[in-house]
């Protein structure tokens, strides 16, 4: 057995508990470099990927899965968390708390997340998911002394454990129907006479893979948690979980169960449709950046499911396509919401007003941000939800494009009153000019030309998706 093929787990677990220990032994006041380490970190494993790109193989008989899509979403995983990382410095110094511990369970919640991408199995699936949940629900309520926090992550356990449960149920059905937890000998059972048990217990992953990715109405935990939780791990909660949901979603129906596409097809079309329409339509009222930002990215995942019900390599590739383009946007405009919000205290839109004179870095970065999530071109997001709706229309669900559009549309009108607030609101008499430290003005330039430069040329993304979409639908 080929234990090289772990070589990025071992590292990121090693990372994880390395920075536990540092931050034991490193003074409160001095441990600003627990932030640094796990950013080179994170770099460095992220640099390992590339060894394994182009690598198919399993372990432990099939139970853990080393293709080129588990490492595409592993190095998705990781640019989410190097980000994150570096927009986390000032906030976790500002809080006072022991660094290693946010860091630590940052990389912990990545490592949960890469099991994921990898299962080959249910038990290691489920295994990978409640690593990834255990530590968002310390996260979420990591600023202790702060009621809205508390709460966060009081939500974020009982609610799921509850869609664990529902999981964890739905698995143990198709265990009980076929005998085998491992993803390929289920689809060498499954026939086309799909019995009804297994159809129950398609539904009830439906429910729990839909409570992962937000989508309605599954989506109840998303906008308290979003605007409770600190702004980092919101930030990372909104891009990566997200992500690892779609990573098992396809995993699983691609893979296990894909005579059973006729039956949850429909189910699909459902959550997609109400999905995009309550997160943009309800996204219009918002007074809060981040319970804004929670709708969106509710909206979103409705979009990605677009790619699922296609049931095509287009349509996987333009999953992962918006998927990888959808950390650059959306963690931009977190990364501003961070900013601001160590600066000011607040999250609320008004206080954005004037923004574009106190920190021009900032506003831009918001306002490409925010038009590239609602598909303007030429920046990220257009190129991406072209793909999306592309794959759909290529099926005949020209109505779901339609509603895809439509959604897009309204999504522009919540969009522009952000940027009308920073751009046409008068600033604070009493306002100063933030300051934005450089490691973060780094991290938001990045994003913002990744939106950019991918807008305009996003050939090399689109034909590394196209390729790791032949691993479930070879030529």
């Amino acid at each position: 057995m080929n234990f090289t093929l772990l070589t990025v787990e071992i590292l990121t677990a090693l990372l994880a508990t390395g920075l536990l220990v540092l931050g034991l032994l490193v003074p409160k006041n001095q441990n600003r470099g627990v932030g640094y380490l796990t950013t080179l970190g994170l770099l460095a494993i992220l640099a390992v990927t590339f060894v394994f790109r182009n690598v198919n193989a399993t372990l432990f008989n099939g139970m853990y899965i080393v293709d080129p899509f588990a490492t595409f979403f592993k190095q998705l995983f990781l640019v989410a968390a190097i980000l994150v990382s570096i927009a986390s410095l000032d906030f976790v110094q500002k809080l006072g708390y022991n660094q290693g511990e946010f860091f630590s369970l940052l990389v912990y919640a990545t490592l949960g997340m890469m099991i994921m991408a990898s299962a080959g199995d249910l038990i290691t699936l489920y295994i990978g998911l409640e690593l990834m949940t255990i530590s968002f629900c310390i996260l979420a309520c990591y600023k202790k002394k702060d009621a809205k926090s508390a709460e966060a992550g009081i939500k974020y356990i009982i609610l799921g454990a509850m869609s664990s449960a529902i999981l964890l149920y739905g698995l143990s059905l198709i265990f009980g129907l076929t005998q085998t937890t491992v993803i390929g000998d289920i689809a060498a059972v499954v026939t086309e006479h799909v019995q009804p048990l297994l159809l129950i217990g398609v539904i009830f992953l439906v429910a729990g893979f839909g409570f992962k990715i937000s989508a309605v109405p599954f989506h109840m935990w998303s906008p308290d948690i979003y605007e409770g939780a600190p702004t980092p791990v919101t930030a990372f909660l909104a891009v990566a979980s997200k992500a690892a949901g779609f990573a098992v979603f396809l995993r699983v129906f691609m893979q296990a169960i894909p005579t059973t596409q006729p039956y949850w097809l429909l189910l699909l079309m459902v959550l997609a449709t109400l999905t995009m329409l309550l997160g943009n339509f309800v996204a219009i009222p918002q007074t809060n950046i981040k319970r804004l930002l929670a709708y969106s990215s509710i909206a979103q995942a409705g979009y990605l499911l677009l790619g699922l019900i296609a049931f095509s390599s287009l349509g996987v590739a333009a999953i992962l396509f918006h998927s990888i383009l959808y950390v650059f946007s959306n963690l931009g405009a977190f990364m501003v919401a961070i900013a601001f919000s160590n600066a000011t205290g607040s999250d609320e839109i008004k206080d954005y007003a004037g923004l574009s004179r106190r920190s021009p870095l900032l506003a831009v970065v918001m306002l490409l941000s925010l038009l590239s999530l609602a598909g303007i071109p030429p920046l990220a997001g257009f190129q991406t939800k072209f793909y999306l709706f592309t794959s759909i229309i290529d099926k005949g669900y020209l109505w779901l494009a339609f509603v895809g559009i439509g959604t897009s549309m309204v999504s522009v009108y919540y969009y522009l009153i952000v940027g009308k607030v920073m751009y046409l609101g008068e600033p604070p008499a009493d306002s100063k000019p933030i300051h934005v430290p450089l490691g973060l003005q780094a991290a938001l330039l990045i994003s913002m030309a990744a939106t950019i430069f991918f807008g305009i040329y996003p050939t090399p993304l689109l034909n590394a998706a196209l390729n790791v979409a032949q691993v479930f639908f070879p030529h």
